[in-house]
C-alpha cells in the first residue's frame, strides 16, 4: 500500500510535467545532443566516400594542426564573428531604442519592426539575391548606380572586399533578433520609472545609460552569446553569397567543415572541425555564465 501510495505521488509530481516537456526534449535530443555525439564519434575515424568507420585516434586534429589554409580560416572566422557580433549585438539595440522609446506611436514602431524583420522571414536564397544584386559589378547594380550620382566609376566590391560584404549581410539581418528579444525587454520596464525620470528632468542619454540599459543587461548577455553561438556555426550566407572565395577570404571554420564533408567527403576531418567550434562554443558559454554572472540575472532579473 505504501509502494502504491509512493508511485502515485510520483506520477502526480512528474506527470504533467513529462507529457508537456517530453516533446522538446526529444526533440533536443534527436536533433541537437545526438549530432553532437556522432560528431564526436566522427572526428576520431578516417571516413571518406568508402562510408568505413576506421578510428585513426588524432590524426584529424594532428591534421588540422598541419592543414596550410588553417590559420587564415581562423583569423576569417574572428574577424567575422567578432565584426557581425558587433553590429548584431548594437544596432538591435539601436533599433530596439528607436522603435520603443524614440517613437512615441506604437503602430509605426511595430511597422518599422515588421519591415526589419522581412529579410528574416524570407528564404536566404532570395535575401542573398539582393545583395548580389546591390554589389553587382555593373553600372545597373545598385551600388554602382549610387556610385554614378556622383560621377564615381563601377566597382568590384564583392571581389574587392568579400569581408565586409559578408559582415553586412550577416550583420543587418542578424540585428533582427536583437530588435526583437530588446524590444521585449524596454516594453516590459514599468511607465512609471520614465514618467519619473521626465519629472527629475533626466536627459535622453541619462534615462537609457542609467534605466533602460540596467534593465536590458540579461537580455543583452543573452542575445551576445546567442549571437556568438549562432554565428560560429552559420555558413550559409557566406555560401551562397561568396562561396567562401575568392580563394579563402571568407572560408570560415563553420563553411570549411562543410567542404571539407560534403564536398570532399573527408567526413572524418569535416567533423573534427565541426567538433573543435562546439568545443569553443561551450567555453564562451562557460566564460559568460562566470564572468557575468548569469545565474544570478536570471534570479535578479526583475527592475529593483
Amino acid at each position: 500500500m505504501e509502494k502504491s501510495n509512493r508511485i502515485t505521488m510520483i506520477l502526480r509530481k512528474w506527470g504533467l510535467p513529462s507529457v508537456m516537456l517530453g516533446p522538446f526534449v526529444l526533440l533536443i535530443t534527436i536533433f541537437f545532443f545526438l549530432p553532437v555525439v556522432l560528431i564526436t564519434i566522427l572526428a576520431f575515424t578516417n571516413m571518406d566516400s568508402a562510408m568505413r568507420w576506421d578510428f585513426n585516434g588524432l590524426a584529424n586534429f594532428n591534421k588540422m594542426l598541419s592543414d596550410p589554409h588553417i590559420f587564415e580560416i581562423i583569423k576569417n572566422t574572428v574577424i567575422y564573428v567578432s565584426f557581425t557580433l558587433l553590429i548584431n549585438v548594437f544596432l538591435g539595440l539601436a533599433l530596439a531604442l528607436l522603435t520603443t522609446y524614440f517613437i512615441k506611436k506604437e503602430t509605426v514602431g511595430l511597422a518599422v519592426r515588421t519591415i526589419w524583420m522581412l529579410p528574416r522571414i524570407s528564404p536566404p536564397v532570395v535575401y542573398v539575391l539582393i545583395w548580389l544584386w546591390f554589389f553587382d559589378p555593373s553600372e545597373y547594380g545598385v551600388l554602382n548606380s549610387l556610385r554614378s550620382l556622383f560621377d564615381l566609376p563601377p566597382e568590384k566590391f564583392l571581389a574587392e572586399n568579400p569581408m565586409t560584404a559578408v559582415i553586412l549581410a550577416n550583420g543587418l539581418i542578424g540585428a533582427s533578433y536583437g530588435m526583437i528579444i530588446f524590444s521585449s525587454a524596454i516594453k516590459s520596464i514599468p511607465g512609471d520609472l520614465f514618467m519619473a525620470a521626465r519629472v527629475d528632468g533626466a536627459s535622453h542619454r541619462s534615462i537609457i545609460a542609467d534605466l533602460i540599459i540596467p534593465a536590458v543587461r540579461w537580455p543583452l548577455m543573452f542575445v551576445t552569446l546567442w549571437q556568438i553561438m549562432s554565428l560560429l556555426t552559420s555558413y550559409e550566407y557566406i555560401l551562397l553569397l561568396t562561396k567562401g572565395g575568392p580563394l579563402f577570404e571568407t572560408e570560415v571554420l563553420a563553411l570549411y567543415s562543410y567542404h571539407k564533408a560534403f564536398q570532399n567527403f573527408e567526413y572524418g576531418y569535416g567533423s573534427a572541425v565541426a567538433l573543435v567550434l562546439v568545443l569553443v562554443a561551450l567555453l564562451f558559454s562557460f566564460i559568460f555564465w562566470k564572468v557575468f554572472g548569469m545565474s544570478k540575472m536570471i534570479k535578479a532579473s526583475r527592475i529593483e
